[in-house]
């Protein structure tokens, strides 16, 4: 039974013939240890399968292992990819995540927020913040306290760095695609609560100016944006107006809007892309499973997770705060084709 015991830091100290302070220093790499003790310490280390207690560290150095992530929802794969870019960088360097969901709503945001500062996280990384929902002030407050890092964030808050599409100009491609393909009677599909869809609109509003004057009925708002019922609500709706409405084209503020916009098309006997060409927004991995498969607007998950990682590492290590902007780059597949003839 004795071998059972979970190793401590004494046992590795008196078996490999060295102070405690002397293991503390080779586990933490914080102090030069000659090569040979340093040696017999890790050999002592496997020996014993000991696992340092990451707790008694952290009040050593007075800093946390763990960093906070906040993200709105789980049911978009979009956030799911972000995340995986953030562990990969974060593991790289020592530290582990503490996950928090939102569920899109900006009180249980503000909670989690607060509730991952109790927990001495050193620093957190906001996937689409809520700036609709939550003051500014808010978030002002608590860079001044800890270091923030937004994901898709677009109000400018001091000390906060920022990782960031130009969705401003992806937008534009990806309407400007359609519209090489002939298409003028385009639909545009957004949800509630989300800056990034509040930027799309703006873009398509004025592209729409430009070539004729803007439709209002062609702006469709199907609520929730990143939940589970997010497809479903997305076909509905266009269920609706598609008949009345008898565009050429969809554009998507996201992925899953895109895959109910299909679903609709198939239920009214619209073929995509000979009828109705769809384009969605992000590139998750959903894109590529459906058929026909999505010509969508890549938003470089992973490159979002990983960037804003290494920016938060940075300055928890006494950097200054930055901003990063990727772009986007449309990739085309078969649910967008020429306008149909009449």
């Amino acid at each position: 039974m004795e071998d059972r015991k979970k190793a401590t830091i004494v046992d590795v100290a008196r078996q490999a013939g060295v102070s405690v302070a002397t293991v503390s220093r080779v586990v933490n790499g914080n102090y030069p240890v000659k090569l040979e003790t340093k040696e017999r310490v890790q050999k002592v280390i496997q020996a014993l399968r000991y696992v340092p207690n990451v707790q008694a560290r952290e009040l050593n150095t007075r800093q946390s292992s763990t960093l906070g992530v906040v993200v709105p929802g789980l049911h978009n794969m979009f956030f799911a990819e972000v995340i995986d870019g953030i562990e990969e960088a974060v593991r790289q360097d020592g530290f582990s995540l503490l996950l928090n969901c939102a569920k899109n709503d900006p009180q249980q945001e503000m909670s989690g927020i607060q509730a991952l500062v109790s927990r001495n996280v050193s620093g957190i990384i906001l996937i689409s913040p809520n700036m609709a929902g939550i003051r500014e002030s808010f978030y002002a407050e608590l860079a001044r306290r800890i270091p923030l890092v937004f994901i898709n964030g677009y109000h400018h808050i001091p000390d906060v760095s920022y990782v960031t599409n130009d969705e401003q100009r992806g937008t534009q491609q990806a309407l400007d695609y359609l519209e090489r393909l002939g298409h003028q009677r385009i639909l545009f599909v957004r949800g509630d609560h989300s800056d990034s869809y509040t930027i799309k609109e703006e873009v398509y509003r004025r592209d729409r100016e430009r070539h004729g004057g803007l439709d209002s009925r062609f702006l469709i708002n199907i609520g929730e944006g990143n939940g589970p019922e997010t497809a479903d609500s997305a076909m509905q709706q266009l269920l609706r107006v598609i008949p009345d409405l008898d565009p050429t084209a969809i554009f998507c503020c996201n992925d899953l809007m895109a895959v109910g916009a299909i679903n609709a098309c198939k239920r009214l006997g619209r073929r995509v892309p000979a009828d109705i060409s769809v384009v969605g927004y992000d590139n998750i991995a959903l894109s590529r499973m459906i058929e026909p498969k999505l010509t969508t607007m890549d938003q470089n998950m992973f490159q979002l997770g990983s960037n804003a990682a290494s920016l938060l590492i940075e300055r928890i290590r006494g950097g200054c705060s930055k901003r990063i902007v990727l772009e986007n780059v449309l990739v085309e597949r078969e649910s967008a084709g020429k306008v149909r003839s009449s």
